[in-house]
């Protein structure tokens, strides 16, 4: 009897239990629990912003070496002569005309002085065959001397003169040798090397002192061919020296041909005359970068943490409605403080991940937070842009 009514029991308390589990299912807020299970958990909290419109400056970045404006090459124009005294050494400033070196002057006295004393006996002859020749003109018409005897005294006369004009010659080139015994300054400028040793016999044309003109610096800046018609003269160029001290110069010139081994052309670019501890962070033959300011354009700027090198390149991350970002490739422009300009890839109404994008991946679902206002472009940050190259 206990047996027969389980068995017809049995079949009422699975439709019992069929019901329940019916009604849970169909429960609001068991299907509500059931879709936020199946919905994606977010992998990082972030803070996202649009591209915001700035001016920013147009450089190019440039290296290139300081180098002299010209150099003078002082040498010896005395022949065989020592030198007695240097009165110069490398670093020295000295002015047009200022004495750099002495040779010895004996001998060229001596010279000077036979010169001088074989020119008064020349004159003494030349003036009694003038004395002659006179007496020889007044007496032409008398018949008291021969046509020959005359022409001889005229003669005569002639050769006097010639050899006072040579003796007079060879004064001239004693004095120029006197006067070659002092080595002088050419321009005003600074020693930049020195030969001249005191004792040495130097050889007319020998290299004494090599002076840089005027003092005068310039930077060769290195330019790619591409860049180079974008550089115009007058152009204002900021040269950086090793040690960090900036210099503001001026472009004199542009080379007029392109090398054909490295495909860069030169840019002269003068340096004004500086003194002190700037003057001495610039020295001839010293490596120096810089950059030529060319204006200012109106770019698309992004915070500089929310782009992201992988392998080379540049990405951002947008975020889509859905709350998923879309790692999206970007081109890199021009730098300024924290702020980097987007030249291609994503549009001024993008929303992009700022802060934690470096830990995202292309699919992922974030959690955007507030963030606030981005600091704007200073205007006068033009000094601190540069171009990549």
């Amino acid at each position: 009897m206990k047996n027969t009514l389980q068995t017809r029991l049995r079949p009422l308390l699975v439709l019992m239990a069929a019901a329940f589990a019916l009604h849970a299912a169909l429960s609001p807020s068991a299907q509500a629990d059931d879709k936020a299970a199946a919905a994606p958990k977010a992998a990082l909290t972030v803070t996202t912003a649009k591209p915001s419109t700035s001016r920013l400056p147009i450089t190019i970045g440039a290296n290139g070496n300081i180098t002299a404006w010209q150099e003078a090459s002082i040498g010896s124009e005395s022949n065989g002569l020592r030198l007695t005294e240097v009165k110069v050494n490398v670093g020295d400033v000295v002015d047009k005309g200022d004495v750099l070196a002495t040779f010895s002057s004996e001998t060229v006295n001596a010279d000077l002085a036979q010169a001088k004393a074989a020119l008064m006996e020349a004159e003494a002859s030349a003036a009694e065959a003038t004395a002659n020749a006179q007496r020889a003109r007044a007496l032409d018409t008398s018949g008291a001397l021969s046509a020959q005897q005359i022409s001889q005294y005229l003669t005569n006369e002639q050769m006097a003169k010639a050899r006072v004009a040579s003796a007079k010659a060879a004064v001239a080139s004693q004095s120029l040798r006197l006067k070659y015994t002092q080595v002088t300054a050419p321009d005003s400028g600074v020693i930049s090397a020195r030969m001249a040793t005191v004792g040495a016999v130097a050889g007319p044309g020998t290299e004494l002192f090599r002076m840089i003109r005027q003092g005068r610096l310039e930077w060769r800046a290195e330019v790619t061919a591409a860049d180079l018609p974008k550089i115009r003269t007058g152009a204002t160029a900021i040269v950086k020296a090793a040690n960090g001290t900036e210099l503001t110069g001026k472009v004199r010139m542009v080379a007029p041909t392109v090398d054909p081994q490295n495909r860069f052309a030169l840019v002269y670019v003068d340096l004004p005359a500086v003194k002190g501890k700037d003057g001495a962070a610039f020295k001839a033959g010293m490596f120096a970068s810089g950059r030529f300011e060319l204006g200012a354009s109106e770019a698309l700027t992004l915070p500089q943490q929310a782009v992201v090198v992988r392998d080379g390149f540049s990405y951002v991350f947008r975020v889509n409605p859905d709350k998923k970002v879309s790692r999206i490739k970007v081109t890199a422009g021009r730098r300024i403080g924290e702020q980097v300009e987007i030249v291609s890839g994503i549009d001024a109404n993008s929303q992009v991940v700022v802060s934690g994008a470096g830990f995202l991946n292309d699919g992922d679902v974030v959690s955007v937070a507030a963030a606030p206002a981005p600091a704007p472009v200073p205007a006068g940050s033009a000094a601190k842009a540069a171009k990549p190259r």
